[in-house]
């Protein structure tokens, strides 16, 4: 029961760990609408955050990794009855570890080219840190963070939710509410593939309530954990 107690806690604790650093984003640098502004203004902004700024990003990174600890922990509890268990478990501890590394960038590689960007005294200077900008975004946030690390997470959900499905784990609601949340979060991706397709279907809405529903699931999975008995646990 302890560990039943173990991994509720730390899926609670990483849900609100990443909810908390995203809303500051949201309220003090307009996170996620301003990458959708000029390279050179997204820049502006963050060098006018300053250290404060940086440290929202490094907490929205590393608050995260109590779900991570989670996963391996659900894997251990689960892989024995039902051997899929296994992959799902990779699947999802890599999705954290890519996306935490996408984020890092805001960390240790956005606030040096944004010093660039605002201290340049010529225009080439300029549209070089925007290109370096442009170029690290796509590759850590577009690519890394967010197609490889939310279709990872994704397949986890889908694949932890048939899990507690097939072993009568929890109310059949739960695994309903983590594929709805999944299905509306892979909309999200058509968001990244108009970056480099203009014109690409997208529903604008899909990323927000996709992660809302995602953080909203963690949550309840978590307290279900806490609230399961000792005759749930065996089963």
């Amino acid at each position: 029961m302890q560990n039943e107690k173990i991994i509720g806690l730390l899926l609670i604790l990483g849900a609100i760990g990443v909810f908390i650093p995203y809303t500051l984003l949201t309220i003090t640098f307009e996170y996620p609408d301003v990458l959708r502004q000029d390279a050179g203004m997204v820049l502006t902004k963050f060098h006018a955050g300053g250290s404060s700024l940086v440290w929202t990003w490094w907490a929205f990174a590393i608050l995260g990794f109590p779900l991570l600890i989670a996963y391996s922990l659900i894997g251990q509890q689960l892989s024995p009855k039902l051997p899929m268990v296994k992959w799902v478990t990779t699947l999802g501890v890599i999705s954290g570890v890519v996306q935490i590394v996408g984020l890092l960038r805001w960390v240790f590689v956005v606030p040096v080219i944004a010093d660039t960007y605002v201290q340049a005294t010529d225009s080439a200077t300029q549209a070089t840190a925007k290109m370096a900008f442009q170029a690290v975004h796509q590759f850590g946030g577009v690519l890394l963070g967010e197609h490889l690390g939310q279709l990872l997470t994704i397949a986890w959900t889908v694949g932890l939710s048939f899990a507690f499905w097939k072993l009568r784990m929890m109310p059949r609601w739960v695994s309903w509410l983590g594929g709805i949340a999944s299905g509306i979060y892979l909309l999200a991706q058509a968001e990244l593939f108009a970056t480099v397709m203009p014109g690409f279907p997208v529903w604008d809405l899909a990323g927000l309530i996709g992660s809302s529903l995602w953080l909203v699931w963690l949550v309840v999975v978590g307290v279900m954990y806490m609230r399961r008995s000792p005759v749930q646990t065996r089963v």
